[in-house]
């Protein structure tokens, strides 16, 4: 029999996810450095995670509100029996498979909208693996991964519970830090700036209005149509060194996230070659050029944006609290990057792209304006017109990028010391996903393709460490 206590509205964000036809969910899949005890993970999770007012609520019959229910935690763990000769010598495959299986399956609507399955398998980075399903209503990646924070200690001392970044206020703009100039130097360029950031935000508007109209991006081996958000996912993921990335963001003055960016636009310019170039040779075009890429591709990310006034972690705890500035929940927008595809033969210049790209994009308050629209029109025309509004843009640009930052170092759930945490999602009609995740000394890069749009999603992870190891060896 199931208890039910307290109702609360859906956020905005979280009623989207909801609607008819959006079906997000995200994954977490956690590789583990020893073999997983069921039982002690199961105990562990009901003392944790099944009290949490998320993850111990359903949906309401309308999909819109949450209701506060009693959670039987043995419905939301699977350990599949595992036959080894199934298995044979690659793990990796297996649990590929596995996962993928899932992406097809629904969540249960009648109980909490989350799972976690135990896969004893061993794989060419992991001893064992946890993949772990939730609803993508329950909250962002930050949200998920401030849960994870609270439920896990450090490797090193067992009695001490995992740190993050700590929470902190948003870096203030150029204009709010020329105190020490003269007034009037202070004056012309706070103008100018204001003038700039109304003008970014104007032009990001209306492109933003051209793509849920008409404007598409150009169909290429990594662009999906509508229908990629029906087909079963796969999830690849490749961990590189954090230092490397450190060592880049240092010599060129510049963020974690700028180097991400310039590393992916490199990996996916490589990657597209190559195809162009198969195309060429299945056409009879052959050339004797390298560059295969075809002129004025418009390759578009929708990268999500942290909302909170805080970013970084707080503990959990105060993360529930209802006024809190940095909030559980789907408190996150989106933004247009406009990716540079094509060869350079300085792999600096990808950096220096991106570097530029994001100030840009800083300088403008499309996302904060995407999420005020959402809000209105929910309002205003209803849980479909607002779906339409996020949905729209995702099926006309080709990718999606998202930056969580992670553990700083090593932690263990109940005695399991984890190797990796790889976050992704599935739903979308995107035929390419790309997540990075920061965790101690690695940087984990996370994809989920569509198998049938991209079959060789390993190569544009081997596209990435390459041109990391490129632009390292360039400084």
């Amino acid at each position: 029999m199931t208890h039910e206590e307290e109702e609360e509205p859906l956020s905005p964000m979280a009623r989207v996810f909801q609607s008819p036809g959006i079906d997000y969910c995200a994954v977490t899949i956690v590789g583990f450095k020893t073999t997983i005890n069921p039982d002690v993970i199961l105990d562990a999770l009901k003392l944790n995670v099944s009290k949490h007012p998320r993850f111990s609520s359903k949906l309401s019959d309308n999909g819109a509100k949450w209701i506060e229910t009693e959670v039987n935690v043995e419905d939301h763990v699977v350990v599949p029996y595992i036959d080894p000769e199934e298995i044979g010598e690659d793990g990796d495959s297996f649990v590929d498979d596995y996962i993928s299986r899932y992406t097809m399956i629904p969540l249960d609507r009648s109980r909490p909208l989350w799972d976690i399955h135990i896969l004893n398998v061993k794989t060419s980075d992991a001893e064992a693996v946890a993949f772990i399903r939730s609803h993508h209503s329950l909250g962002d990646g930050m949200s998920l991964i401030s849960l994870i924070l609270a439920c896990t200690h450090k490797t090193s001392d067992p009695d001490m519970f995992a740190t993050a970044i700590p929470s902190m206020k948003r870096r203030a703009t150029a204009s709010q830090n020329l105190r020490n100039k003269g007034w009037f130097l202070r004056s012309i360029l706070t103008i100018t700036s204001t003038m700039r950031l109304i003008w970014n935000t104007i032009v990001d508007l209306l492109l933003l209005l051209a793509t849920l109209l008409f404007l598409k991006d150009t169909k290429t081996p990594l662009k999906g149509s509508a229908s990629v958000r029906n087909n079963p996912k796969r999830f690849y993921h490749r961990i590189l060194s954090l230092d490397d990335i450190k060592l880049i963001k240092k010599t060129m003055n510049m963020t974690i996230n700028d180097v991400l960016l310039g590393v992916t636009q490199a990996s996916l310019s490589r990657y597209l070659n190559r195809q162009y170039a198969k195309k060429n040779e299945e056409d009879g075009a052959l050339t004797s050029y390298s560059n295969n890429l075809p002129d004025g591709i418009r390759f578009r990310a929708a990268c999500t944006v942290n909302l909170r006034s805080d970013i970084g972690f707080k503990p959990l705890e105060d993360m529930m609290v209802k006024d809190s500035k940095c909030r559980w929940g789907n408190y996150f927008s989106f933004t247009f990057l406009p990716f540079t595809i094509g060869l350079q033969n300085d792999p600096l210049v990808y950096l220096k792209i991106s570097k530029s790209m994001m100030a840009r994009k800083k300088h403008s308050y499309l996302a904060a304006l995407v999420y005020f629209i959402i809000r209105i029109v929910l309002k205003v025309f209803g849980t479909k017109a607002a779906a339409a509004i996020f949905d729209r843009p995702v099926m006309n640009t080709t990718t999606c990028v998202s930056n969580v930052i992670g553990p700083m170092e090593e932690i263990s759930f109940v005695g399991h010391p984890i190797g990796y945490i790889a976050p992704s999602s599935y739903g979308h009609s995107h035929a390419l996903l790309i997540h990075y995740m920061s965790y101690a000394d690695k940087m984990i890069i996370s994809m989920a393709v569509d198998p049938t749009v991209i079959p060789d999603p390993h190569k544009i992870c081997d596209d990435m460490e390459e041109s990391l190891k490129a632009m390292k060896a360039a400084l």
